[in-house]
């Protein structure tokens, strides 16, 4: 029988944390024969069961054609169990069960890109996170059901590879045309690490020796054009073998790890046991095909999909609430792994811009929610930066406070316990808390309460007694559905600088409550605090949350020429850029003299430019215009905002002069050893010439167009297209035919000139349409759909103006066809509610309109959400 795909959604679907119970049955072992076939899949399962608390035997299913039902052998009538649009359930089931189910799919009409579907004409490829298994077969599709996966993969011999997860048992032909594969995985897993791959690809292949000495197959699949953009992802998943057997004690356990790539996923990548699957984005990597930025996410990604077999695979979450437990640790994770590629104080500026531009406006906006919900629809809606980047943050506190020793100490315990096992975020904190000896429970009101905690502090110098004193206080905004908010810990990493010599003091302090400043830390987890410092000879500048040791809104009463300061003479990189954020935050929204900022730079550059280009290129960043109003929370004007960042980049363009084109020509990114050194040049050098352009320079479109042509580097030619395309230069035309002939049968380069196109300032609604119309837009791709909607949003202007109707009509689109591209899309609109009238009603207006033309639980979750305001 075939149940209905879409149910309507009912507010008692809404599953609360509180409501958590053991599964009722056990699975010892599955057994999975999937047969594809052109117009059908057939998936025949045994279940090997055993009852672990009262209840009836519930198995999840979702689009499934049931055929046939065995329970221990014997034939099952459709009186005997009862079957609706998610479920299967058997009454009275025994303690020992063994069920066999025949059921149907179609995996070839499958465009929400869950469970088994097709990716294009020659390859197959399943997503099973969070609940993509129960559109396989049926089963108790929850995280905390693990079992033994023995997998029967058979299909046309068109598609000659046929993998799943764990080891080759067997493989033959079946007839004639057909063949088949029987993989056997050991290691006990969730249904969502359940993986299977059908296609016709490419391989290329290495090996790894790990530290037990286990020679372990490293294979990454592609069609074949795209196998030679594979070798940078190779070499990052070797360096991410050896990192996690350095840093954590990690070696990898099974005798293969294989990676396959395919463009239309909904995800970045997917920690499948032993084999993942990716998103092109993040696997394919090239210089003269990927910008630097794309190379940095592949190696990123590599890792975290890598690091997610101890932290998520062998020890997973015991219920999806838990989300943040495996991805906030593997966040942190690779994070601390990408620190190694690039200059520290850089990846920590890109990590904490993520967080800044995402999640801190999503923690202020109606979708805000904690780092371990407590409720949820449709659990997809919460795959947010909420759960990941400030899941990120929270495990960077606590590694922080421990350091090295006591964290490593910390982790060793939690692998030696729960490997194996379904945890919890009180597991993680407990076996952190036992390893090291300190006890971190205090650590779980951030797991547990929504919002960004402002952070207030004053300092008062005393010449007299040469003593300073910083006094803390912590608020936060108040939340509707979470009255009782708590005081959270706040590490504070500090310094304290002479004013006078830019020299830091060497800290001693003596702290009025019980924390005091160690190396340079004091852990604040009170509401009202103060801590004095002695022997401070001179009135000192302060450096607060140094290298951003806590994820909070820092309110200081700093003058800006302390800022300007701290901006020259700060000695740790992340601060000396948040200096320039702040200072910058207090020009766009408060209307400070840019003067100060323009001199500081001015000041600064000269030394950074020949020290760390990189780090040089960031002071640069004047925040987005989304990032600024987010910063607003009522009468938000877009084209205001847009009006003053441009008049501030100008400013600053026009002060620095010849500097800018005799910096850009002394750049030569060829002459640098190094990849994160030539990636420094580079960046440095497209924001010389984006200056020049800024400064009305013609010259400058000249520099740009004879880089677009002469480099065989993305970074460079994309850098110089930017320059042409969004200064409307004579010459921008040319380069833009001239970059689709080049790369138009390359998907991921082409998303470029989409994205270019899209994210111009002066987009119009005709622009748009252009590029939605053209014959390489294809809304069964997520990247592509994401290249124009990602690109238009980079302007509020745009967004809040003709760009409401495009993400409403996309989440309309998508509700059916892919309601987690849709969701995700309409989030873009989530802030609406802070604009100015009579912008504010329009979009209230249009989204309200939406209600009722939309069905999923993904997309009708977030709208509701949204309009809860």
């Amino acid at each position: 029988m075939n149940i209905a795909a879409n149910p309507v959604v009912e507010a008692d679907q809404t599953v609360y944390l509180k409501d958590y119970e053991k599964p009722s049955f056990l699975v010892d072992s599955i057994n999975l024969d999937i047969q594809v076939h052109s117009d059908y899949t057939q998936v025949n399962t045994t279940l090997v069961m055993q009852r672990q608390t009262s209840g009836n035997l519930v198995l999840l299913g979702r689009d499934l054609e049931l055929k046939s039902i065995l329970l221990n052998g014997t034939i099952l009538s459709e009186s005997e169990y009862t079957l609706d649009a998610e479920q299967l359930v058997i009454s009275n089931a025994p303690d020992h069960v063994i069920l066999e189910t025949k059921v149907i799919i179609h995996p070839e009409s499958n465009t929400q890109l869950e469970g088994l579907y097709q990716a294009g004409s020659d390859l197959f490829v399943t997503q099973n996170e969070p609940e993509g298994f129960r559109k396989i077969t049926f089963y108790p599709d929850r995280p905390d059901v693990l079992s033994v996966f023995t997998t029967r993969v058979e299909a046309d011999k068109k598609f000659p590879v046929l993998l799943a997860n764990g080891n080759l048992m067997e493989a033959g032909e079946v007839g004639e045309g057909r063949h088949y594969t029987i993989w056997e995985d050991p290691t006990h897993k969730p249904s969502y690490l359940f993986a299977c791959v059908i296609g016709d690809l490419a391989v290329l292949k290495d090996s790894y020796v790990t530290s037990e000495g286990r020679n372990v197959a490293l294979e990454i699949y592609a069609v074949e054009k795209d196998i030679p953009k594979c070798h940078i992802a190779m070499e990052a998943l070797k360096h991410s073998m050896r990192w996690d057997e350095e840093h954590y004690g990690r070696p990898y356990d099974l005798d293969n790890y294989m990676i396959v790539a395919t463009s239309q996923f909904n995800m970045g990548a997917m920690e499948n046991k032993g084999l993942n699957i990716f998103n092109t984005s993040c696997v394919l990597a090239d210089e003269e095909y990927t910008t630097d930025a794309a190379i940095m996410r592949v190696q990123s990604v590599i890792a975290h999909e890598y690091f997610h077999n101890w932290t998520g695979n062998r020890i997973t979450c015991r219920d999806w609430f838990q989300l943040c437990l495996k991805e906030g640790l593997t966040v942190f994770r690779d994070q601390s792994f990408s620190e190694d590629l690039q200059s520290a104080a850089v990846q920590r500026i890109d990590d904490v811009a993520v967080l800044k531009a995402h999640q801190f406006p999503e923690d202020s906006g109606p979708l805000s929610h904690p780092p371990r919900p407590d409720h949820f629809v449709e659990i997809n809606n919460f795959y947010t930066a909420t759960v990941y980047e400030k899941g990120a943050e929270i495990n960077r506190m606590m590694a922080t406070l421990l350091g090295k020793e006591k964290f490593r100490k910390g982790t060793d315990e939690y692998f030696q316990r729960h490997d194996g096992q379904a945890v919890t975020v009180e597991d993680w904190v407990s076996a952190l808390t036992v390893g090291s000896g300190i006890d971190l429970s205090v650590f779980l009101i951030w797991y547990n309460q929504p919002g960004t905690p402002k952070l207030e502090a004053n300092g008062e110098y005393d010449a007299a007694k040469q003593t300073y004193c910083l006094s803390f206080k912590q608020s936060l905004k108040a939340h509707p559905k979470y009255p009782n908010l708590k005081a959270v810990p706040i590490p504070i990493a500090l310094a304290l600088f002479n004013a006078e010599t830019g020299e830091q003091y060497t800290l001693q302090s003596e702290a009025l409550f019980k924390n005091t400043v160690k190396d340079g830390m004091y852990l604040f987890d009170q509401n009202e605090a103060t801590i004095e410092f002695s022997g401070i000879t001179a009135k000192p500048v302060v450096s607060l949350l140094r290298n951003f040791s806590a994820p909070v809104n820092l309110d200081f009463n700093y003058s800006d020429e302390e800022l300007a300061f701290l901006i020259q003479f700060e000695t740790n990189g992340f601060n000396q850029w948040q200096a320039t954020q702040t200072l910058l935050e207090r020009i766009l929204l408060q209307g400070h003299d840019a003067n100060i900022y323009v001199q500081a730079i001015k000041n600064t550059l000269p030394d950074l430019v020949e020290k760390d280009p990189l780090l040089a290129s960031r002071l640069f960043d004047v925040p987005t215009e989304g990032y600024l109003g987010s910063r607003i929370d009522s009468d938000y004007s877009p084209i205001v905002i847009q009006e003053q960042r441009d008049a501030l980049i100008y400013t600053l363009a026009r002060a620095l002069g010849s500097f800018c084109q005799e910096t850009y020509l002394s750049l030569d990114p060829d002459l640098q050893k190094e990849f994160s050194q030539a990636m420094g040049v580079r960046a440095l050098k497209n924001i010389m010439l984006n200056m020049m352009a800024r400064q009305g320079d013609i010259a400058a479109f000249e520099l740009a167009f004879e880089q677009y042509k002469n480099t065989g580097n993305m970074s460079e030619r994309l850098g110089a297209l930017k320059v042409l395309v969004w200064n409307d230069a004579p010459q921008a035309s040319d380069a833009l035919a001239d970059f689709y002939n080049r790369f138009k049968d390359e998907a991921l380069s082409l998303d470029q000139w989409f994205m270019v196109q899209a994210a111009h300032p002066k987009a119009t609604v005709e622009s748009i349409h252009y590029l939605t119309s053209h014959p390489d837009y294809d809304l069964t791709t997520p990247n592509r759909i994401r290249a124009v909607s990602g690109g238009l949003n980079t302007h509020p202007v745009n967004t809040w103006s003709f760009g409401v109707q495009h993400f409403i009509d996309l989440a309309k689109y998508l509700d059916e066809k892919n309601p987690i591209v849709g969701s995700r899309l309409l989030q873009v609109l989530s802030r609406w509610y802070t604009l100015a009238e009579p912008q504010r009603t329009q979009v209230k207006t249009a989204l309200e309109a939406l209600k009722s033309q939309v069905k999923s639980k993904n997309v009708v979750e977030t709208l509701n959400s949204m309009l809860s305001v």
